[in-house]
């Protein structure tokens, strides 16, 4: 089943995805959020099944979307090694010098928190930070937590995974090779508004066997950047939830990128994002994530609909 969120009638509301349109869940199940359905459970999954087989059809053409869930937790990890390579032979390039890949990245997940409150969704425009003039984009896939937990083991932890969905993490080059070489980080290369994108929809966990190895693609303008395949993370989301949940306490409604895919981004095909660009992700069962990107003299529809 995939799962989003969209504008009716002023508000927001839960929908499930049909080969005939959108179910408005909250009107038929009385969902007020996605949080409701992952709180509510494998009964609130039967609910919406339910529901799917009576309730009316939403044109998902018309539709406005918002991210299927704000995230109670945002963190993204670092698990391609293609991506890591292709990155350091462009670093290279420019830079003269060589990069490997550290040992620690092969021993154990490698991740960050993101910025949870920067998050938007399929059809919103990326507001291009004012302080950067090498954006970019990164095609990821995340998992959604379903079932909260410390000290989750490997065998243990498909099974707090409530669903997946598609993760655009927009980062400004520029600045982010700047701080990085302080040490610490990723800060403003990846934390400003509407940096952040996830949808269309997610879709749920048993639909998609563990580990998962779904087919990951990217365009720009209609143009194929590149992708891949979801089995080639090093670290499965089983291992990366053991590793995160480690004397930590993960909870329901948390969300946790894959890293980017092999050539998923432009940094490793040498290319970067222009003003007015269209971003299209899609990962096999989950659907198609588009975004535009705008510069700040342009006004964007968050602009309006805030105004």
């Amino acid at each position: 089943m995939r799962l989003g969120t969209v504008v009716r009638d002023g508000r927001q509301i839960v929908v499930a995805a049909t080969r005939d349109g959108l179910v408005d869940l909250t009107g038929a199940c009385g969902f007020a959020d996605m949080m409701a359905v992952i709180d509510g459970g494998g009964a609130a999954l039967d609910a919406a099944r339910a529901a799917m087989a009576q309730a009316p059809r939403i044109d998902i053409a018309s539709a406005e979307f918002r991210a299927p869930l704000q995230p109670a937790q945002l963190r993204d990890c670092l698990a391609f090694e293609a991506h890591l390579l292709n990155a350091f032979a462009q670093a290279r390039k420019l830079t003269g010098r060589a990069f490997d890949i550290p040992p620690v990245w092969y021993e154990q997940p490698i991740y960050y928190k993101s910025n949870r409150f920067s998050v938007i969704g399929h059809g919103q425009d990326v507001i291009w930070p004012g302080y950067s003039r090498m954006m970019d984009l990164e095609l990821e896939l995340a998992v959604v937590i379903g079932k909260g937990g410390r000290d989750i083991s490997e065998a243990r932890a498909p099974d707090h995974i409530f669903g997946y969905t598609i993760f655009n993490d927009m980062t400004a080059r520029d600045a982010q090779m700047a701080e990085m070489a302080g040490q610490l980080g990723p800060a403003k290369g990846k934390d400003f508004d509407t940096g952040n994108i996830l949808g269309p929809f997610i879709l749920t966990a048993d639909e998609v066997p563990h580990p998962a190895a779904l087919d990951m693609r990217v365009s720009v303008n209609g143009t194929l950047w590149g992708g891949g395949n979801s089995r080639d993370m090093h670290h499965d989301f089983a291992r990366i939830i053991a590793h995160v949940s480690a004397s930590e306490t993960l909870h329901p409604g948390e969300v946790i990128g894959s890293g980017t895919v092999g050539t998923g981004c432009g940094l490793e095909l040498g290319r970067y994002l222009d003003d007015g660009d269209r971003m299209d992700l899609t990962i096999e069962g989950i659907g198609t994530l588009s975004n535009r990107i705008v510069k700040r003299a342009e006004v964007s529809r968050q602009d309006r609909d805030q105004s």
